[in-house]
């Protein structure tokens, strides 16, 4: 799995709007709309259901908000950086600034898991999430996501 194959430089944004989790939610879904065609009001559902199972905040200020949706037929991604942290009822309270969304087809098996697994892994570098939240231009984001995967996996 490679960051390339999960996320369009278009599925890439910096908000400087979204004031809670449910607005990052509607951006999410408006973003993944643009970059992928994708019902906004779908994935924003499918997401709000699956955050009601448990907070997708894994801490230090990442949000790995992910659902399975119909009508896909490969796992995607979308990146945000947020210019204000927002309350995400992260396992270690912080507030989020970095969210990178997945989106796996119903059926999706392991992919889907290795997918959550290099984000997880990626984000979870404070080196390369200090770059990001220094670099607030989308073609520097997705060439930071792109390259730094790279590098890691040489």
């Amino acid at each position: 799995m490679e960051f390339q194959k999960l996320l369009k430089p278009e599925a890439v944004k910096v908000l400087t709007s979204a004031s809670s989790k449910k607005r990052l939610m509607q951006d999410i879904g408006d973003l993944v709309y643009t970059a992928y065609g994708l019902e906004p009001g779908i994935v924003v559902e499918a997401l709000l259901a699956r955050e009601s199972l448990g907070p997708t905040g894994v801490g230090h200020g990442v949000a790995l908000p992910h659902a399975r949706l119909d009508g896909i037929d490969k796992v995607v991604g979308a990146f945000v950086l947020l210019d204000k942290p927002i309350d995400f009822s992260s396992v270690d309270r912080q507030p989020v600034d970095v969210a990178f969304a997945l989106f796996a087809p119903q059926d999706a098996g392991v992919e889907h898991l290795k997918a959550l697994a290099l984000v997880s892994r990626t984000l979870r570098d404070m080196s390369i999430c200090n770059k990001l939240r220094a670099n607030p231009d989308p073609t520097t984001l997705y060439t930071i996501l792109t390259e730094e995967h790279s590098v890691q996996a040489a």
